[in-house]
């Protein structure tokens, strides 16, 4: 049976109706980061990956540019018809034990849909794609669906801490997409994830929870930023396995579709390091001319590959037909892939 009479089989067609993407003015160049952090530029440029990224202005909240990136697809459908709003984002919002979701729904107009959250740190695009297609197809009345999400991590950084070190590659942004049912831009596909627990405690922001709350302590001790309990443990136990769970998750996301992993033409991945980048392009067989790699923007959290799907887009690296996988990781530690399917 061919892959088309097993799709016409499935379940219905569910598709990505349209990215949008908004980065705040401000660019912090690799100069800056580097001076900042006590590093040579080349290490920043060459390590990190980074030549560049965006912070947002000091009134500019994960809620203010998730409204800003998502605005645009209103155009693509009835906003009446758009049923449900799902933040994906930064946990680090406007304000503590809050949610983004209900603001960005009420600042759009979208007084028919419900609001909620999916909270996966940076994990959060493959796997939000995931709830948003399981919510249509399981529910025949919901018509459409927003996902936006947004990064302010640049604020949580404290560049002096070098426990925290491998997340200065961390800017702001946000991106949204749309997800509908018929013909779109690309049909959403399957997606593949696994968890590691054992990593729960490596990466927090110490203060603000139960544990330890705001005190004047706290902010003293600058314990409000990123930091990273065991850096050479963590990267003891996370080297060895991180590239082939990245590898794993995308060739499972592409097999579940009904697609061999060779068939993979693009992969939107996180921002990391450039190693890891390259490891993982080299396996999964995207060639120098097909990548994405989020070096003049960093690392924004959830929103990283739809950024690269955007990018990949709008520089024409993608031709209908083609099997593309967004893939991304967060701490915790979750590594999780969607496959998509370029055209209508």
């Amino acid at each position: 049976m061919d892959r088309q009479t097993t799709a016409s089989a499935g379940p219905p067609a569910v598709s990505l109706l349209g990215v949008s993407v908004y980065m705040p003015d401000r660019v912090e160049p690799a100069e800056a980061i580097a001076e900042q952090a006590g590093l040579p530029r080349e290490v920043v440029e060459a390590k990190f990956g980074l030549k560049a990224k965006r912070r947002a202005a000091p009134d500019e909240h994960v809620s203010d540019m998730a409204v800003r990136a998502a605005r645009p697809l209103l155009d693509l459908v009835d906003p009446a018809a758009i049923d449900a709003v799902i933040y994906f984002g930064s946990p680090h919002k406007d304000y503590y034990v809050w949610m983004a979701a209900p603001k960005i729904q009420h600042e759009l107009g979208l007084s028919s849909a419900t609001a909620f959250e999916v909270a996966a740190v940076s994990a959060g695009c493959p796997i939000a794609l995931n709830v948003a297609r399981s919510l249509l197809i399981a529910n025949p009345a919901l018509r459409n669906v927003l996902l936006v999400g947004a990064s302010r991590e640049s604020y949580l950084i404290d560049y002096g801490n070098v426990r925290s070190r491998f997340m200065f590659n961390f800017g702001d942004g946000a991106a949204a997409a749309l997800v509908g049912r018929g013909p779109g831009k690309a049909r959403v596909l399957a997606t593949a994830a696994v968890t590691d627990g054992s990593f729960h405690d490596f990466v927090r922001v110490p203060a603000g929870g139960s544990r330890h709350p705001a005190s004047h302590e706290t902010v003293a001790g600058r314990m409000h930023c990123f930091d990273v309990t065991d850096p050479a443990a963590m990267k003891e136990r996370l080297d060895p396995v991180s590239a082939q769970r990245f590898i794993g998750v995308a060739r499972a996301a592409a097999e579940q579709s009904g697609f061999r992993p060779e068939e993979i033409r693009f992969v939107g991945m996180l921002h990391t390091k450039r190693s890891l980048f390259d490891q993982v392009m080299a396996a999964l067989g995207i060639p120098p001319e097909r990548q994405v790699y989020l070096d003049e923007y960093g690392h924004m959290s959830a929103i990283d590959p739809l950024v690269a799907l955007y990018e990949a887009e709008r520089r024409a690296l993608l031709a209908p037909g083609d099997l593309a996988v967004l893939l991304s990781a967060g701490t915790g530690y979750t590594w999780a892939a969607t496959a998509i399917r370029w055209g209508p």
